[in-house]
């Protein structure tokens, strides 16, 4: 089963407000993949980390082309 996103935020602290379609929300802490995965490093870039949106269908959140999570993890991995 899939919990599908409704809407993501960028919070401080590297923090996402995740917003189920189901009405649950979630908060997802991204630091600790910038240790598993090299390319989660370059959302240190504040103004990149602010461009998160959610993908088409609700099936994932993205930033661009290369850096993106599936709602499985942040449901999963959220808090």
């Amino acid at each position: 089963m899939f919990h599908r996103v409704k809407n993501v935020q960028p919070l401080s602290d590297m923090i996402l407000y995740v917003e189920f379609i189901d009405g649950d929300i979630k908060h997802y802490d991204v630091k600790p993949l910038m240790s598993k995965w090299e390319v989660f490093k370059d959302l240190t870039q504040n103004s990149l980390f602010e461009l998160v949106s959610v993908d088409t269908g609700g099936y994932g959140i993205i930033w661009n082309d290369y850096i993106d999570l599936a709602c499985n993890e942040l449901w999963e991995n959220g808090i």
